[in-house]
């Protein structure tokens, strides 16, 4: 490795320097600790006594004879003033199960993907679907082979994959799985950025669960925390004795979560950062990383009161550059809250450089909506209308995720307002509504079956719900509809162009009533919702004489509904009124009806459809 470019900021895979290599046959132990006087590897190899590193500028080395793969190993470093603590490796490729924390060699070439075919077709998804399924691998389905109750990340794939396909799933985002010491952090309190958590097993066992993933058409996508990391003494904290990885201010050296914020003006943890977002999309194939807390990255603590951290900013647009040269089908999404400009534009246009950001204020709008007694929609109308107000500036993906579920916020479909069976109604129109709306879709595992309770990490998914006949029906909607969404290109083909959306209905407040078509090429959805307690009726209006077939009922009684299904399609015809072609509907309480429009000639035997497209 070219030290030169380390110390400047422009290295992606110092994991193939640092840590513990096969070179020539032995075992090569490298640690980067400037500030330390000396440094030891102690493992299994010699009985965890202290072999003292070769101390080359600011990197320490160790050639082992005896050291080889899957064997337990720690650094020994001491600080200038002579004190002794044991680490785990920065950059090792696995570690031993909490509270232990050695790291573990390991063979990265061991594992033989057969994903070429999925790598060289696959893109960033702009004009396809994206139903993206969040997942805690721990506590999706619990193993009851195992005292801990996780499955191994090869054992859960085939269950996994057929779960995914069954429910029209396109992506399966996992939360981090870099190694962490608390099971209640959920892997966002990292201590191993380059390890594979082994609550779920080895490096080969998460290769082979990505490359089954992608052999089923699926993708997959990692959570990746590029902002802070977990104050344990044996982690990254004052790793060579001084604040190396770590702001050394008190005042911004600890974040709200209380873990150390990474300093991202020294260029070698910038190196160090980038080069762990390299090795999950290099080494594992994954799809893409979800980048946590970016808030925090863009200001100071996340508080725009505090001003731009330029360092860091100026960090994500090198990392997401570098990263967009070496895996340009390679996704790169942003959990960004704020209104800073430019989060999806790339760097050479002044932005930042991601491909997506969750968009948060639709979440926060939509389930506030949802959870406002029906009386008061009125008033709250336009809280779902503003979202197209500004839907073009960003590429956005529409997250309902795992922090929406826990901590006392409840879970989705307890968040939706009334009873027990009015959640029910409303959750089957809140559903319809998100994934109508223009952007990527993301929903956190436990929503498609009507989960009441709380996300609980050290609980499996409440799967016996399904005997009972509510949830049951509302899971086979939740099918049908990713069915649909998956299917119709006018549902995402296009979907961050304007001329693919067009409101019908912006200003029913007093009936709390919406309607929009999301148009592409091929075809015309026309999408209708009543949000108020009582059934209303409406018009549509449209520029050339139409016909609707409807597609799906929320209210149908197959998903627990009070309107009768009805056996075959039925499709209504617009009448002329005025010079405009109407179409009137009902729309049941708290309900959405979806709708192919297809054209009808005119007298003069002129097609409308071709006149829209070339509009």
């Amino acid at each position: 490795m070219n030290m030169h470019d380390f110390y400047m900021g422009k290295v992606f895979d110092a994991y193939n320097y640092f840590g513990a290599h096969k070179e020539n046959g032995k075992m090569v132990f490298r640690t980067f600790a400037p500030a330390a006087s000396k440094a030891a590897v102690i493992g299994e190899f010699n009985g965890w006594t202290e072999e003292f590193m070769t101390k080359n500028g600011d990197v320490f080395e160790l050639c082992s004879d005896e050291a080889d793969y899957n064997q337990m190993y720690k650094y020994v470093i001491y600080s200038s003033n002579g004190e002794r603590r044991e680490h785990c490796d920065p950059y090792g490729f696995g570690m031993e199960l909490r509270p232990a924390f050695a790291s573990i060699t390991r063979n990265l070439d061991e594992y033989s993907f057969t994903d070429d075919k999925w790598l060289a077709s696959r893109g960033k998804n702009y004009d396809l679907p994206m139903s993206i399924y969040e997942v805690h691998l721990g506590s999706w389905k619990t193993d009851p082979d195992n005292e801990n109750g996780w499955y191994t990340y090869d054992k859960i794939a085939d269950k996994l994959i057929e779960y995914a396909l069954e429910n029209h799933f396109t992506h399966i985002e996992f939360l981090p799985l870099s190694e962490h010491p608390a099971d209640c952090s959920w892997g966002y309190q990292n201590t191993g950025f380059f390890a594979p958590t082994s609550r779920y097993g080895t490096a080969a066992q998460l290769m082979e669960l990505v490359d089954k993933c992608h052999n089923a058409g699926i993708g997959v996508i990692m959570d990746f925390v590029p902002v802070h990391f977990a104050l344990d003494g044996y982690a990254l904290a004052k790793y060579d004795g001084t604040c190396l990885y770590e702001y050394p201010s008190s005042d911004v050296s600890v974040s709200e979560w209380g873990t150390c914020n990474f300093i991202h003006s020294r260029r070698e943890v910038c190196c160090f950062i980038q080069s762990a977002a390299d090795y999950w999309l290099e080494k594992y194939h994954f799809d893409g990383l979800r980048m946590d807390a970016i808030s925090r990255a863009i200001y100071w603590q996340g508080d725009p009161a505090r001003g731009v951290n330029g360092n860091t900013v100026d960090f994500l647009k090198t990392m997401n550059s570098g990263l967009r040269r070496r895996h340009p089908s390679a996704m790169l999404i942003a959990e960004d809250s704020t209104s800073f400009p430019k989060i999806t534009a790339p760097t050479e246009y002044g932005g930042l450089g991601f491909d997506y950001k969750w968009d948060l204020g639709f979440m926060n709008d939509t389930l506030d909506y949802f959870r406002t007694p029906p009386a008061q929609r009125p008033q709250c109308y336009h809280k779902l209308t503003f979202s197209m107000a500004y839907f073009y500036n960003e590429l956005y993906i529409l997250p309902f995720s795992h922090d929406e579920n826990v901590h006392g916020k409840a879970a989705v479909i307890q968040k939706m307002w009334g009873d027990y069976e009015d959640k029910f109604r409303q959750a089957r129109a809140f559903y319809m509504y998100v994934f109508t709306h223009p952007g990527k879709k993301l929903n956190f595992m436990g929503g498609e079956i009507a989960q009441f309770r709380e996300w609980d990490e050290a609980r499996e998914q409440d799967w016996d719900l399904l005997k009972y006949p509510l949830h049951d029906s509302f899971r086979k909607y939740m099918i049908k509809l990713g069915d649909l969404y998956t299917s119709r290109p006018s549902l995402y083909d296009g979907e961050y162009n304007a001329a693919s959306f067009r409101w019908l209905i912006a200003n029913g407040e007093k009936q709390c009533v919406y309607a929009y078509e999301r148009i592409c090429k091929e075809e015309t959805t026309v999408c209708c919702f009543n949000f108020s307690d009582i059934p209303q009726k409406i018009s549509l209006c449209f520029d050339n004489p139409c016909s609707l077939s409807e597609l799906l009922n929320s209210d149908w009684d197959i998903y627990s509904g009070e309107s009768r299904t009805p056996e075959r399609i039925s499709t209504l015809t617009s009448s002329q009124t005025s010079g405009k072609y109407t179409v009137s509907l009902n729309l049941p309480p708290f309900s959405g009806r979806i709708f192919s429009k297809a054209f009808q000639r005119t007298d003069s035997g002129r097609n409308p459809a071709k006149a829209q497209t070339a509009k």
